[in-house]
């Protein structure tokens, strides 16, 4: 896969604007896909690049990411003046608008509970506990067959509660008890800093909810093959850690 050839035309127009909002998905875009996502380290030189973006003038920059913000913080080592932005955009640096209420904590340890069920039959497979959700990993899962049953098991049960919000990623099915959008965090992020233009980058099916959100003239940038929404597509993380550098040159 090759570059976008109308991708450079788009940075330089993203270098020139006024007030910059830049938002990064991180695994897949910034870190490669781990079977412990503890260790899903960045790419050499990816948090630089998001560091020196941050400190230019009139430009935000944001991971946003399906991980708990904790999480981002301890996996990615950023901080500010990045901006952390956790569980899918419903975590900020303050925390959650309003905390759970019992229906919904009974509702989540309902769901955890479910999906535990379903790790248990399936050798490999495992569950993330987050603030708002539960999530089914069967990335480590040796046997397609079996990684095809969990995400359908997952599917059809937990994912059918009334009351749950569920995406469906790479190996993955998260089912929360609170709504959140990347494509509603951006425009908080635009919102924020006013920003005359959005960069998105992400590369799995969560980030088409971001891709869709963007404004006209907004920039989205698509990692990797698939269907997408994004105008553009750059083939991995390589090419995001170069792109990176390639703005905050043209917008030093």
């Amino acid at each position: 896969m090759t570059t976008d050839p109308g991708l450079a035309p788009a940075l330089r127009r993203a270098a020139q604007a006024p007030i910059l909002v830049i938002a990064c998905d991180y695994d897949g875009t910034l870190a490669p896909f781990v079977d412990d996502p503890t260790r899903a380290i960045p790419a050499p030189g990816a948090i630089e690049a998001l560091v020196r973006l941050a400190g230019l003038p009139r430009t935000t920059v944001a991971l946003l990411s399906g991980r708990n913000r904790a999480a981002l913080a301890r996996v990615s080592g950023a901080g500010a003046p990045v901006v952390l932005v956790g569980s899918h955009g419903s975590e900020w640096e303050g925390g959650f608008a309003t905390p759970l209420d019992d229906d919904e904590v009974a509702l989540l340890a309902r769901v955890g509970s479910r999906l535990g069920e379903i790790a248990s039959r399936t050798p490999g497979a495992h569950v993330e506990s987050k603030p708002t959700a539960a999530v089914l990993h069967v990335r480590p899962v040796e046997d397609p067959a079996l990684r095809e049953r969990a995400m359908a098991e997952a599917m059809a049960g937990p994912a059918a509660l009334d009351g749950v919000f569920v995406t469906e990623g790479k190996n993955v099915v998260e089912i929360a008890v609170r709504e959140a959008s990347k494509g509603a965090a951006i425009e908080t992020l635009v919102e924020r800093a006013g920003a005359d233009l959005a960069v998105f980058i992400g590369d799995d099916v969560t980030d088409e909810r971001g891709f869709a959100r963007l404004r006209d003239g907004d920039i989205g940038i698509k990692v990797g093959d698939g269907p997408t929404l994004a105008r553009h597509r750059v083939a991995d993380i390589d090419a995001v850690v170069g792109l990176l550098g390639e703005l905050a040159e043209l917008r030093s």
